[in-house]
């Protein structure tokens, strides 16, 4: 059984922040520290904090530099061998999650799992269970830190870039899976409600920009070039038009036909 700390990141989001708490303290696994960082809130939440105060093993509330700052900051009081970020507005799926993780786990360095939107209720993984993550991983999914608990010492070689304003998780995935090669487990588990529409077009933009930095970076530049070349299936032009071909009429169908051929032989070959 290892030791568990949940880190809340907040600021003036009281109206949230008490489900938050609930769901972390509500965990049928006992072995949990909980840690809050609130940004130095002018609403309510510090009186919310304070009435779940015999809960929580530490709490600050003062201005931050943004939240990998403030992120950074809870890591700096965390003891647990684990570390899952939990963020004001977000929750634990049920009450029997960290239970459920600590049975899978596996001394693993890095955990993911599903979440599930907390608006349309739909489940959102982007992993299949047991795959193996890679770096084409990386490039195509979006791994949630609320899906996903971190061997604690990840974190003192690759601390949250502060300077980042959206991928610094992505960046310290990167540095510990692919650099470090640290043990991956990815679990069919649904770890938390998650709200998944708050992304507008100008944070697309900016993610974008932040992850060219970041591969220019720690990437050599020849690897960087594959990068933006590398196709996964789902991604060749011949199977984004096969759907609309197999709808067609009867000379698109047989080229469907061809085509699936063709793609069943490449894999055949590339194995």
């Amino acid at each position: 059984m290892a030791k568990y700390t949940i880190i809340t990141i907040n600021y003036n989001n009281g109206k949230e922040l008490r489900h938050t708490i609930e769901s972390v303290i509500n965990q049928t696994y006992k072995d949990v520290e909980y840690i809050i960082v609130d940004g130095g809130s002018s609403d309510d939440s510090v009186e919310i904090i304070k009435e779940y105060a015999d809960n929580i093993d530490f709490w600050v509330s003062e201005r931050d530099n943004g939240v990998y700052n403030a992120m950074n900051k809870g890591l700096s009081h965390a003891h647990g061998t684990y570390v899952n970020f939990m963020n004001s507005g977000d929750s634990f799926y049920s009450n029997r999650v960290i239970e459920d993780i600590d049975r899978q786990i596996d001394n693993s360095d890095i955990l993911f799992g599903n979440v599930c939107d907390s608006h349309s209720g739909k489940r959102y993984g982007g992993i299949q269970s047991g795959s193996e993550v890679t770096f084409l991983t990386l490039k195509k999914e979006i791994l949630c830190h609320q899906g996903t608990f971190y061997r604690r010492e990840i974190f003192d070689r690759h601390p949250y870039d502060e300077s980042l304003k959206l991928i610094a998780d992505w960046k310290v995935n990167v540095q510990a899976i692919v650099f470090d090669n640290c043990k991956v487990k990815v679990v069919d588990t649904i770890i938390a409600n998650y709200d998944l529409t708050g992304m507008s077009s100008t944070q697309n933009q900016l993610h974008a920009e932040e992850r060219q930095k970041v591969m220019a970076e720690i990437l050599p530049a020849r690897i960087i070039k594959d990068y933006e070349h590398l196709y996964t299936e789902s991604e060749m032009p011949i199977v984004r038009l096969l759907p609309e071909l197999k709808k067609r009429g009867r000379v698109q169908k047989i080229i469907y036909s061809i085509a699936k051929s063709i793609l069943a032989l490449t894999k055949k070959l590339g194995k």
